[in-house]
């Protein structure tokens, strides 16, 4: 993989790399990472560039592995030789960070991916792919608004809602890349769904890697997913405050719930935030 990497910097103390969800647009993680930058380097990868002036520029479908590469490139340019990274994936940048550990596991001291959609250590896998698709479909023909309900639906487990507004209708040309999540939903969420994680690979690196789900999620799709990659790697699971955007709205709680599962069962323990 080449190309220019797009990524900031900000505290001090042990390099966290965090991957954003979504298309990767890191919008609304400012709260959380100015907690964790009291005990980090922590370092927000934003694979597309869309926080760095390239919104609304054409994007090809995306793969998981150009994520994963990508961040492993920002690794190797940030860290010390010989040095060491924690982890924070979200969403699909937890689906990235689950392939990142499994492809570059010496760099990585430990992982933390949060709810993330890979349902292809589901039983119903097939089933589950197909609803992400349609959701994608429906962007496509009705817009915005009625994906954005169609998602909620599948991630919640409940009946798909049909489109409820009279004058819904396809996004305008260009519409699709305008903003993340256009660019998420056409771009994003098919391939990374459609992803299988390397689960011998990851058994192999269990005790380096814990998958999370908020509480708020408890009985839903991805504290599914979340709770079934764990076991089938064979790797610790932990619950973060609220859902599946939990980070964003509970950004105090997730920070200090992120270091516990970071610290757990080492010593000594980084300054208070």
């Amino acid at each position: 993989m080449t190309g220019e990497l797009h990524y900031d910097v900000t505290g001090s103390g042990p390099v966290l790399l965090v991957l954003p969800g979504g298309a990767g647009h890191p919008m609304g993680l400012g709260p959380l990472t100015e907690r964790l930058a009291a005990r980090f380097t922590v370092v927000t990868y934003d694979p597309l560039g869309l926080a760095h002036g390239r919104l609304g520029r054409p994007v090809a479908e995306q793969r998981v592995t150009d994520w994963s590469e990508g961040a492993h490139r920002v690794l190797e340019a940030v860290l010390p030789a010989g040095g060491s990274a924690y982890v924070f994936g979200m969403s699909s940048g937890g689906i990235a960070a689950l392939d990142l550990l499994a492809r570059h596991p010496e760099r990585l001291a430990h992982v933390v991916a949060h709810e993330p959609p890979v349902v292809g250590v589901l039983a119903d896998a097939a089933r589950q792919r197909a609803m992400f698709v349609e959701v994608a479909d429906t962007f496509r023909a009705a817009g915005l608004r009625a994906a954005g309900a169609r998602l909620a639906a599948v991630l919640d487990g409940g009946p798909v809602p049909a489109p409820e507004d009279a004058d819904a209708q396809p996004p305008a040309p260009g519409e699709e890349l305008a903003g993340p999540m256009g660019v998420f939903l056409t771009r994003v969420l098919h391939p990374f769904t459609a992803y299988v994680p390397d689960v011998p690979a990851l058994r192999s690196v269990a005790a380096r890697l814990t998958l999370a789900a908020g509480s708020g999620s408890r009985g839903r799709l991805l504290h599914r997913t979340a709770t079934t990659a764990a076991e089938s790697a064979g790797a610790r699971f932990t619950e973060f405050p609220g859902g599946h955007v939990g980070v964003l709205e509970h950004p105090e709680e997730s920070a200090r719930c992120l270091v516990d599962t970071l610290w757990a069962g080492r010593s000594p323990y980084p300054a208070a935030l």
